[in-house]
């Protein structure tokens, strides 16, 4: 939130400069964010009043004829589309003749034959606000004609307040004011109280009542819309621009000023945190304001800005009393209550005002709307209708409840005092806001949380200063807090408030007491888990990346991936419309950005989310060599060399792997027919692993080898054990099997272990080799078999397990390579 040190100054007479706010707001808990300093307008820049504007022929400009005060009468063109039709008496910032704005001197020019005499500026122009949609306009009488701006419009700074959400009560100046002259404990001055009401207000207003369920709504819970409104009414009003001094803060907090009835709208609520709507009086016919829920599903709404939206029963509207003339609230919501299709929406609630109804140039008489809407109702239908505006900001974190019928009289009075108009006596308030409750506590209960040693008396002062209605009896506390308050509901609350007050620097510097409850006990493992993962997969020379979940029907068709299920309402791009169902996709994308025969090792632990249900996993790719070359032969990168890896990973992670091969319809759709496995990790199938295939390496740009593998997280785990190493020496065989080319290793080394018995300590593939000897069709796959025992073990006791082994091997049909 943005707000200038001078507003904050004008409530808070003794608030200390800003160099001294910064530690002292971050106590609070409300940390600066950063503060801007913006200067005074040039000392060149000064107001003129217009005596005539007119269009000149043939051209976008328009000619303003000006009274410069001791300058004298002088003319410009300007192009801003605010300067056409602009009433006599009206002033504008101009930049005087030799003036230097940033790189840029003003002078006088011609300009479609007009002997242009400086220039009339924006706010953007002047370095004083982000508008520069039009000129900076005042009203007639401002000040006189000559005067230097920089007299009227000072230096400042401007605050940008970190406001956490539960904190909407400092979402205002008088909020950001009160919390601080609570803090140090000084004066604190309200703003100027508008006009205060007699007797009943000439507009009624229908709320929906609280006896009844409202069944429109989805979830099923009983949610009224509107508990508290306000409205009055202002005649007469001279709309025009808004005084300088309420446009200057509001140019200060961010906001672009329109005119007079809007800005005053748009500072009541930066002033006192109360959002309000102004309706042209004209439009709200029947002289009644209906707030109902959407007629039906479909019903369209058309906003201020020229925005069209569908809203539903679910969508909070204001309806004027158009074709209702019904004497009493009770029987005008019998029939109002489910208003015609033909009554004319105001705006919807909360969120943004209608094209009917809302404030043209020629608006004089006007209905002022302040009311408390339920945020979660309001907050739902800005998020479904994508509007997301200053006053849904505020409503969706909590106004104050009672607050309205302040705001109403505060926006009446402004219009009366800046605008000449003629306030309505009386007021129409309705409804009965619900008020947060009495919270109660004990000095010791708060004393034993925060660990500070506060007498109970020092916290009842703190809590009267913050508005609460505290009783005390002994060391007992009923505290109720204000209704700006709407975030206090615990007695922990209490304890907050005391403590920032108080201030955090009072806090005793003590170990923490470990307090774990049993159910939390393991429940870092799996981070912890994934962390260790990470951690040796960076050791073998993985990078992590971390991509896009979002994909497309195209992506998942060239990765031969499954498509897309899950879709994206309101996708970035064309290219990320859905949740995508692999990670080698992405993997694929971001080794496409890497040159060609660079090494690339990539690694990614993220969610998937295939039809079979959202999972996380973990994937794995490598392409180019595993070494380069150098002064020395460098390693290639091969499917040998990428299950090496993959093998180490595993022996880092503790478990024991085993790749199986796959064939014919069991390869995954994107991965080389002859080049797939099946990954067993601890005795568990995880997922694949192989060389990915030619055609999706060619849709992705990729040439040469490229090898992928995908398995499912958490990896289980095993049971750890411990045993001393054997003191025994190894006895090593060798032996060749002559098989189909069709059989595998894993099949070779399965059937060995099988037979072997406990004798067998590891099984390890050395030499492949196909030719004449083996015979066509045939290859020979030599493994060296490891025996250990307890002791030194003799031929004796190996030859009988290796003559065990070879008749196996023959019984399957395969043979033995003698030489």
């Amino acid at each position: 939130m943005k707000l200038p040190y001078s507003w904050l100054k004008e409530l808070v007479p003794a608030l200390p400069p800003v160099s001294d706010l910064e530690p002292l707001l971050a106590s609070l808990g409300l940390p600066l964010e950063g503060v801007e300093e913006v200067p005074a307008p040039a000392e060149g820049v000064v107001l003129a009043t217009v005596t005539q504007a007119e269009p000149l022929p043939g051209t976008a400009l328009t000619r303003l004829a000006l009274d410069v005060g001791p300058h004298g009468a002088r003319e410009i063109a300007s192009g801003a589309p605010n300067a056409v039709g602009l009433p006599a008496g009206t002033m504008v910032a101009l930049v005087t003749p030799g003036t230097r704005l940033g790189d840029v001197e003003y002078g006088v020019r011609p300009m479609q034959g007009v002997e242009s005499w400086g220039m009339a500026a924006s706010a953007k122009e002047l370095g004083v606000g982000e508008s520069s949609a039009g000129l900076l306009l005042f009203p007639a009488g401002t000040a006189a004609p000559g005067t230097p701006l920089h007299e009227l419009w000072a230096a400042d700074q401007v605050l940008d307040v970190e406001v956490t959400p539960n904190r909407a009560d400092v979402l205002s100046a008088l909020g950001l004011a009160r919390d601080l002259a609570a803090y140090l404990g000084t004066e604190l001055v309200e703003p100027e109280a508008g006009p205060a009401p007699s007797g009943e207000g000439e507009i009624r207003v229908v709320l929906p009542p609280r006896g009844v369920t409202l069944e429109r709504d989805p979830s099923g819970k009983i949610r009224f819309g509107c508990d508290h409104f306000a409205a009055r009414t202002v005649n007469g009003v001279q709309n025009g621009p808004a005084p300088l001094w309420m446009q200057r803060r509001l140019t200060l907090a961010g906001m672009r000023s329109i005119d007079l009835i809007v800005d005053t709208s748009n500072y009541v609520m930066l002033e006192l945190g109360q959002p309000t709507a102004l309706y042209d009086r004209r439009d709200v016919q029947g002289g009644q304001i209906i707030v109902s829920f959407g007629l039906r599903q479909g019903e369209t709404v058309r906003d201020l800005l020229g925005g069209e939206h569908t809203v539903g029963p679910e969508d909070l509207l204001i309806r004027d009393g158009r074709e209702v003339g019904i004497p009493s609230v009770a029987e005008a919501f019998a029939t109002a209550g489910q208003p015609k299709a033909g009554q004319g929406v105001l705006g919807i609630a909360g969120i943004m005002g209608g094209d009917h109804g809302h404030v043209r140039a020629d608006t004089a008489d006007v209905v002022i709307e302040s009311a408390h809407f339920d945020p979660v109702l309001l907050r739902r239908t800005s998020t479904r209708l994508g509007l997301k505006t200053d006053a849904v900001y505020r409503y969706e974190r909590g106004v104050d409840p009672l607050l309205a019928p302040r705001a109403a009289d505060r926006v009446a009075g402004l219009l009366a005092a800046c605008g000449g108009g003629q306030v309505h006596p009386g007021a129409t308030v309705v409804g009965e806001p619900e008020l947060p409750a009495p919270i109660e506590a004990t000095g010791e209960q708060i004393r034993a949380l925060l660990g500070m040693d506060i007498p109970t008396g020092e916290m009842e002062a703190i809590l009267t200063r913050l508005g609460c209605r505290v009783t005390r009896d002994g060391d007992r506390l009923t505290v109720t807090p204000p209704s700006w308050r709407v975030d206090m509901a615990l007695w922990q609350d209490l304890a907050e408030e005391v403590a920032r007050l108080h201030g955090y620097a009072g806090l005793p510097e003590t170990l923490p007491t470990l307090r774990v409850h049993e159910s939390n006990l393991g429940a870092g493992d799996e981070s912890a888990g994934r962390t260790e993962l990470r951690r040796t997969l960076a050791g073998l020379g993985f990078q992590e990346v971390v991509t896009y979940t979002f994909t497309s029907d195209e992506e998942a068709g060239k990765a031969r991936s499954e498509r897309p299920g899950v879709r994206l309402r309101n996708p970035l791009t064309a290219d990320r419309t859905g949740m995508r169902t692999a990670l080698y996709p992405s993997l694929l994308r971001a080794a496409g950005m890497h040159p060609k025969g660079e090494r690339v090792l990539l690694f990614e632990i993220g969610r998937v989310f295939p039809a079979s249900g959202e999972t996380e996993r973990l994937g794995l790719l490598m392409r180019g060599p595993l070494a380069p070359a150098t002064h020395q032969p460098g390693v290639a990168g091969s499917f040998a060399a990428f299950k090496g890896l993959v093998e180490a990973f595993a022996a880092g992670q503790g478990a024991a792997l085993e790749v199986r091969q796959v064939r014919g319809e069991a390869v995954p759709s994107a991965l080389h027919p002859g080049i797939a496995g099946e990954v067993v990790w601890n005795g568990q199938s995880v997922g694949w692993l192989g060389a990915l295939h030619p055609e999706v390496a060619q849709e992705f740009g990729l040439k040469g080898d490229t090898f992928v593998l995908e398995v499912a997280l958490p990896l289980p785990g095993r049971a750890w054990g411990f045993r001393d190493p054997s003191r025994a020496p190894a006895a090593w065989r060798d032996l060749a099997v002559i098989a189909p080319r069709e059989v595998s290793y894993g099949e070779v080394a399965a059937l060995l272990r099988g037979e072997a018995g406990e004798l067998l300590e590891s099984v390890q593939p050395f030499d492949v080799y196909e030719g004449e000897q083996v015979g066509e069709g045939n290859r020979s796959v030599a493994v060296r078999l490891v025996f250990r025992g307890e002791r030194t073990l003799t031929d004796a006791e190996v030859d009988p397990v290796m003559d065990r082994l070879m008749d196996a091997v023959r019984a399957q049909g395969w043979s033995i390579r003698e030489k």
